[in-house]
């Protein structure tokens, strides 16, 4: 489903922007000249990893066909307070109706980008990944996705149909964790991972019992995290274990050294701040 390119992108672009649009941009049609054309500049105002230019781009673009755009600033690069991501020049009033939207993304996919890079510096040498999760702004997954990727991380799954992530819900309504974890692995097609997340010692045996190569530990020390990862890589088959649970930057190193192949972070994209980035613009 992702990455979002071609038409795909350009209905989400032209759908986000409708919402932004409505009849028209009043402002600009009503105050700036038809004919004026205008040149500018998109500046980082804060320091930041550089996500979200080319969606940036076609934003403009999809208003002003004949958009110039030059001096891109390379995805995953840092970039220092007062950079500039992008010059670019074209007519005044598709420019300014496009402005909104264009900053939106790139700041949020800018800020995505910063923190899973931090995340992803915090846990370095430790062999460790950093996982985006479902956690996202509806509508804008495959853009927070992008933005992982970008800061150094890993996508985990997209949706639901992607990947089966049995949780403590579905462990309780499928009348255990080894009748979930069967009934997956009967159903799954080949090539489709199959993870179960457990609570406790006797759900992480129950489940390796059943078959589960790829194991959840949720909500858990770093001291349990690292005795279940013994547990588990010490059966015939190791599976691959993922942490998760509140990850912050303090934490999130604790629990890659405690034997973590993966840990996921909501953090990265349901309470992001930010990034400040602004478009200046001035006449040719």
């Amino acid at each position: 489903m992702d990455p979002l390119t071609g038409e795909a992108l350009d209905a989400k672009l032209r759908e986000l922007l409708a919402e932004d649009l409505g009849k028209g941009d009043v402002t600009s049609e009503w105050t700036v000249p038809a004919e004026a054309r205008a040149r500018g500049r998109l500046i980082a105002r804060s320091a930041c990893v550089v996500s979200g230019l080319p969606i940036a781009r076609r934003t403009f673009a999809l208003l002003d066909p004949e958009l110039t755009w030059e001096s891109e600033a390379a995805a995953g690069s840092s970039v220092p307070p007062r950079a500039a991501l992008a010059a670019l020049s074209g007519r005044a009033r598709p420019l300014l109706a496009a402005e909104r939207l264009a900053l939106n993304l790139l700041q949020r996919m800018c800020a995505i980008a910063t923190a899973t890079r931090r995340y992803v510096e915090a846990v370095a040498g430790t062999g460790c990944r950093i996982l985006d999760t479902r956690k996202t702004a509806p509508g804008l997954r495959a853009f927070d996705r992008m933005a992982v990727v970008d800061g150094g991380g890993t996508n985990h799954r997209h949706g639901l149909d992607d990947m089966v992530l049995i949780k403590d819900n579905h462990r309780r309504l499928a009348g255990g964790t080894a009748r979930a974890v069967e009934a997956a692995l009967r159903r799954a097609p080949a090539g489709m991972k199959v993870e179960v997340e457990v609570e406790s010692e006797d759900d992480l045996r129950e489940a390796l019992g059943a078959g589960a190569r790829m194991i959840l530990i949720d909500n858990q020390t770093p001291e349990t995290v690292a005795a279940w990862s013994r547990i588990a890589k010490g059966s015939p088959t190791p599976p691959f274990i993922e942490a998760s649970g509140n990850m912050t930057l303090e934490r999130v190193r604790a629990y890659a050294l405690a034997g973590a192949d993966a840990v996921s972070v909501g953090a990265l994209t349901h309470s992001v701040a930010a990034a400040d980035i602004a478009l200046e613009l001035e006449t040719p």
